[in-house]
């Protein structure tokens, strides 16, 4: 079963820390990753597979919410432009969505495997 504080908490703790991480761009976010990952763990327990189960989704979910949040920014600064920049937004629309998706799948797995390694310290 999925302790779903868990997951919320690791991905706080990821959300957190990815914003302080944009001092170190790419570096600050895979150490925000793995921390979010490990906690959601750590605190989910019950072995290996628990833990790799909160980890991705607590991942996951950081990485939807990030993609979300990229899309509402390019949509905006679309309607700001008129007609010509809703067109060029909509164009924008389908390479946002493979970003990220890409940075979700990147987020999930390192958060997966942080998170195993959580639980069996928690044991």
């Amino acid at each position: 079963m999925t302790n779903w504080r868990a997951v919320f908490v690791g991905f706080v703790v990821a959300t957190v820390l990815g914003i302080v991480g944009l001092a170190l761009p790419g570096i600050g976010q895979l150490a925000a990753g793995l921390i979010g990952g490990f906690v959601a763990g750590y605190m989910a327990g019950g072995g290996l597979g628990s833990g790799f189960w909160h980890g991705l989704l607590a991942g996951a979910l950081g990485g939807i919410i990030g993609g979300l949040l990229i899309a509402v920014a390019v949509g905006i600064a679309g309607l700001a432009l008129g007609p010509a920049g809703g067109a060029i937004s909509g164009a924008a629309g389908l390479g946002i969505f493979a970003l990220a998706a890409m940075i979700s799948l990147i987020m999930a797995l390192e958060s997966a495997v942080a998170g195993a390694v959580g639980a069996a310290m928690s044991a």
